[in-house]
């Protein structure tokens, strides 16, 4: 669409297109009088939808466009892609680059979202669908109803689609790097062999992480808040979006599992030579034969031995995925955060403060 340039932010756009959309929503639902239904419960999901995903849909590509060039900048200056390997992998970014930048994938989104759309309007015509894509309220609007449906719903649709395209263009340009000849140090102090870098990148699709789980939790609210679902039939729902969320920043790391763990045994056995030579002369220096003129205190025999188990210990517990807990834990959190308010619709505030100054006041 040309909307999106390299090198610019482009949260400014996905902020007011989100506004915009919902300004317009919101003005065709005074027209018609029907204003107060607009902030109801049962249409939460339009709010989100327009107010938050699409802000943080763009906020995600803006933030996570830099940290993706840097890891690729950072595995060349650091040598983790040796010199003779770095044509392939300007082949391999001078393909993604263009496909990540042609018209052809957005244009097969856009005739996806409309598709879908024709397909679920068909749908609701023919009364197979209690229309709950729409928020129930909004579905009985009539402007407001169809600028929802014809605009701000292929909207969202078409950015998730073109959300999908990128990830799976991601996906396989990390698997080809994998498939690289790469120069990994065991005992790099990252922990990964020199991969370290791929964490913190992986960490900025945390926006979309927290898209995801809003737009879910929005779409649980309606259904509850509606009478269409209970409270407890969408515990199967949240546990597969969590795991949804953890597969799409978790995943595409494990590429390289196979290259680190051969990297680890490698290094583990060039290591033990390593420390076998050094400690067989230490031992003959200080303890078989031990060289009164020089003195014990203050040599550096001793902290080069320290340094040597040091590294010995980085190899050892070198991680085979270049994933810690620090990301699996603000995976989780970004992706309960959203899910958090449905706890309401079971323990609402009142109920739960009475109890409280119940326990508090021994009644």
């Amino acid at each position: 669409m040309g909307l999106v340039h390299k090198g610019r932010s482009a949260f400014a756009l996905g902020l007011a297109l989100g506004l915009l959309s919902w300004s317009i929503l919101f003005a065709l639902a005074l027209i018609e009088g029907v204003g107060s239904k607009f902030f109801s419960l049962s249409v939460i999901a339009a709010h989100v939808r327009l107010l938050i995903v699409i802000p943080l849909l763009f906020l995600c590509e803006s933030l996570l466009d830099v940290r993706l060039r840097e890891f690729v900048s950072l595995i060349v200056r650091s040598g983790v892609v040796p010199k003779n390997a770095l044509p392939e992998l300007a082949t391999k970014i001078a393909r993604t680059n263009r496909w990540r930048d042609h018209w052809l994938p957005e244009a097969i989104c856009l005739l996806a979202t409309v598709l879908l759309t024709v397909i679920a309007a068909q749908m609701r015509l023919s009364g197979r669908t209690t229309g709950s894509e729409l928020g129930y309220a909004i579905s009985e609007f009539r402007l407001a109803g169809l600028w929802y449906w014809m605009v701000c719903l292929p909207l969202v649709r078409f950015l998730l689609f073109r959300w999908l395209w990128r990830i799976a263009l991601w996906w396989c340009f990390l698997w080809r790097l994998s498939r690289l000849k790469l120069h990994l140090a065991p005992a790099h102090p990252d922990g990964a062999a020199g991969l370290g870098y791929l964490e913190v990148a992986q960490t900025y699709f945390t926006p979309l992480v927290l898209a995801i789980s809003a737009l879910m939790s929005a779409s649980f609210a309606e259904e509850i808040s509606s009478g269409i679902s209970v409270f407890e039939a969408i515990y199967p729902a949240l546990a597969i979006t969590l795991i949804l969320d953890l597969v799409l920043v978790l995943f595409p790391p494990c590429f390289f599992a196979f290259k680190l763990r051969a990297c680890q045994e490698r290094g583990l056995s060039d290591y033990s030579v390593l420390a076998a030579r050094y400690v067989g002369d230490f031992d003959r220096k200080w303890l078989s034969a031990p060289d009164q003129a020089e003195p014990l205190l203050g040599t550096a025999d001793l902290q080069s031995l320290a340094d040597l188990s040091n590294s010995v210990a980085i190899v050892r517990n070198m991680r085979l995925v270049p994933v810690s807990t620090r990301l699996l834990i603000t995976v989780l959190v970004a992706a309960s955060l959203p899910m958090v308010p449905l706890l309401l619709f079971k323990y609402p505030v009142a109920e739960l403060v009475q109890r409280i100054v119940s326990k508090l006041a021994g009644l």
